[in-house]
């Protein structure tokens, strides 16, 4: 099983994502909401919402800010959220992800478009990228659960497909309709994970220099800076030499 790549890292730096808790916090609250409403109100009988409640405690999120999130469904209240996928190209070809939530598509197509312009890339067509990725099921864990031989055990008799393990802690993958099973049965042998998720994978990495890398990064921080945006997926890798330097 191979080693853990550092595009997850990069993906998650924990900087930013402190940085903007309460825009984060906001996106999460959308996705309980949207989850609750398309669903049962509890989480138990909700999966979606079960992941979304559990992505956003593993960010500390207040349980009184996800409750109120979870009855907002309730009430009828909020606007209708349509869920879009954009697929596009960074600068050197660096395919790119972006999934969204909004009330205003138009308003959601022209931001993400007018972004990648910017940033030197350009946004194709739904299906453009995505052969690049896998629609996979993440559950992390710290590297302190145990070491990689035991945490691979447990995945496999779980159910997981594959298991990236470094200094860093334990990343199990499995097919998106298993995560909820996979996820619980790991919960038993190895405690509660850090977070349990949908994601796309990238199947190989680009490296990067620092040029290309400073653009790319601008484009995904002007596409994480919007409200619509929920989440950014990319296939670099930025070397620990280029990262020094950003």
């Amino acid at each position: 099983m191979a080693g853990h790549s550092k595009w997850a890292n990069i993906q998650h730096r924990k900087g930013k994502q402190d940085k903007l808790r309460s825009k984060m916090f906001s996106k999460l609250a959308k996705e309980i909401t949207v989850a609750a409403k398309m669903g049962m109100p509890d989480p138990e009988m909700n999966p979606r919402l079960r992941l979304a409640v559990k992505a956003a405690k593993s960010v500390s999120m207040p349980k009184d800010v996800i409750d109120r999130a979870i009855k907002k469904s309730q009430m009828g209240d909020g606007a209708d959220y349509t869920e879009i996928r954009y697929e596009g190209y960074g600068v050197n070809g660096i395919a790119i992800i972006v999934e969204t939530m909004t009330d205003n598509v138009n308003r959601t197509a022209s931001n993400v478009r007018s972004y990648f312009s910017k940033a030197g890339g350009n946004l194709g067509t739904t299906g453009s990228v995505a052969h690049s990725f896998d629609r996979v099921g993440e559950i992390s864990y710290p590297a302190s659960v145990g070491d990689a031989d035991t945490v691979m055990m447990a995945a496999l008799e779980a159910g997981a497909d594959d298991v990236e393990s470094d200094e860093d802690g334990h990343w199990i993958y499995c097919s998106v309709e298993a995560l909820n099973e996979v996820s619980d049965a790991l919960e038993k042998s190895l405690g509660e994970s850090i977070e349990s998720k949908l994601i796309w994978k990238p199947q190989t990495l680009t490296e990067v220099d620092l040029d290309t890398a400073q653009k790319l990064m601008r484009l995904i921080d002007l596409l994480e800076e919007d409200d619509d945006v929920q989440t950014v997926t990319h296939n670099f890798d930025i070397p620990e030499d280029v990262a020094a330097q950003l």
